[in-house]
This record gives C-alpha cells, sequence and structure tokens, in this order.
C-alpha cells in the first residue's frame, strides 16, 4: 500500500473528476491520503474531504503566501479544527523566499506562531522551506519539542541529517524522478528508511513521465519506484516502509 503523505485534491483543479480520482486510488494501490490546507478556505475543504472519504486525513494551517493572515482569530479557528478527530497535523506552514510575497517580515512570526500552536496542541508540523534555509532551521532549533516533516525537500544533506538526528521526516515528491534532481537524489541515497515519507504535493511536481502535467495521488506510486531503486528495494516494499513512517508520524493506528 502507498500512502500519499501530501495532496491539494481540494484544489479546484479536481472539481471536475475529484470524486473520480478518489475513486480510483485503490486500483494503484494508495490506500491513504494526507490532504494540506495553505489557508483557511483549503484547511476546512481539507476536514471537509477527512470526513466525506475514511482514508483521507487533513492538515490544517496557513501556507507562507498566507502568512499575512495568520493573526489571533486565524490562529483560533486553526485551534479548533484541530480538536476534529480527523485533523493530524498542522501544515503547510513554513517560509518561501524565492518571490519575498509576502515579504520575510511577515513569514517568520506566522511560522512561529504556528509551530507554537503545534507545540501547544502537541502536532506534528508539516513544513514549506524554499530558499529559506537558515531562516527555518534557526526557527525549528527554537521548538525542540515539535517534529514533523520537511515536504518536497530541496535542502542540503547537512541539513536533513540535523533535521533526522531532531526526529524529523523528509517527504520526497515526482522532482526525484528529474533529471536535475541531484540535490534530492544524494539526500534520498543517504537518508535512513525509517524516515523517508513519498508525497505528489498534487496537482504539483508530476513525476516523469508526466512532468508538466496536472499530478494527482494515483501517481505517488512513481515516486516510491524511484525512491526504491535508489536503495535495491521494490515499489511495494518501498510503499510499506513510508506508509508505516507517515502513519508514525501522524499517529495514525
Amino acid at each position: 500500500m502507498f500512502f500519499d503523505s501530501h495532496a491539494h485534491l481540494d484544489d479546484r483543479r479536481f472539481d471536475n473528476d475529484r470524486a473520480e480520482i478518489l475513486a480510483d486510488l485503490k486500483n494503484y494501490g494508495v490506500g491513504l491520503v494526507m490532504n494540506i490546507g495553505c489557508d483557511l478556505k483549503s484547511s476546512l475543504q481539507s476536514v471537509a474531504l477527512a470526513h466525506e472519504y475514511p482514508f483521507v486525513f487533513a492538515a490544517v494551517g496557513s501556507h507562507p503566501d498566507d502568512a499575512a493572515q495568520v493573526d489571533a482569530t486565524r490562529l483560533a479557528l486553526y485551534r479548533q479544527l484541530c480538536t476534529d478527530e480527523r485533523v493530524k497535523a498542522i501544515g503547510e506552514i513554513g517560509l518561501d523566499y524565492h518571490y519575498e510575497e509576502p515579504s520575510r517580515e511577515v513569514q517568520l512570526p506566522a511560522f512561529r506562531k504556528q509551530l507554537e500552536l503545534a507545540q501547544d496542541l502537541n502536532l506534528p508540523v508539516i513544513v514549506h522551506e524554499r530558499e529559506a534555509h537558515a531562516d527555518g532551521m534557526e526557527l525549528i532549533r527554537q521548538f525542540f519539542a515539535v517534529t514533523g516533516v520537511f515536504h518536497c525537500y530541496s535542502g542540503s544533506l547537512e541539513q536533513a541529517k540535523e533535521l533526522v538526528k531532531r526526529g524529523w521526516y523528509i517527504g520526497f515528491t515526482g522532482v526525484v524522478t528529474f533529471k536535475n534532481a541531484r540535490k534530492a537524489l544524494e539526500v534520498a541515497q543517504w537518508l535512513p528508511l525509517d524516515r523517508i515519507l513519498i508525497e505528489t504535493d498534487c496537482p504539483y511536481m508530476a513525476p516523469e513521465p508526466h512532468r508538466g502535467r496536472r499530478n494527482d495521488s494515483r501517481l505517488v506510486p512513481l515516486v516510491a519506484a524511484k525512491l526504491a531503486e535508489l536503495r535495491g528495494l521494490t515499489a511495494e516494499e518501498m510503499g510499506e516502509i513510508t506508509t508505516e513512517n507517515a502513519k508514525r508520524l501522524f499517529r495514525i493506528p
């Protein structure tokens, strides 16, 4: 079985065929999905999806793009959503300095506040970190009781080693199938097997040979197959390993 540990199946690009995709997952061996919030609307949609489909779970939170909206009212709403048994994590939260819109001065406190929420609620976090390695790690070090996953990992091997030492997991998308994925492959080859997660980040990051098209959770076995090739395993073995890892992280029986 495969567990897509990071999906956005609530995205409007699935409005015409969402039900068909979710019904078809079993035909690809995909048994569990973590659907991720990026703002209040998508967090609410993720929770609703998790109630509609028993194999879907939800994470709630504000992506760096939504950092300006992370105030006391928003945090209170996320806190309330986290009382729902279908919500298993805070995310996706973090830092993205690629465009710096909103600014770092807005993103940093939003990330900190959501880490504080996760610490208060004893929940794992799902971190989006892009071109913000130093600041991201500095904040992580301040919240030693909080762990989770750095999704769609783009950091260095050295950063990965520190994250693993601190109890974190690392998620890989279809990027590992790209020809220019040198850094991700280096990390994937080193990473302890009990810290690897697989994900689609759909509708983004479709693996080869589907690169450039809309992605969905049915393609997560292709990510598992690439990682399995790197580690001398079968795709099915990698699927089982990463499923157990995700269930452990998100505390899913």
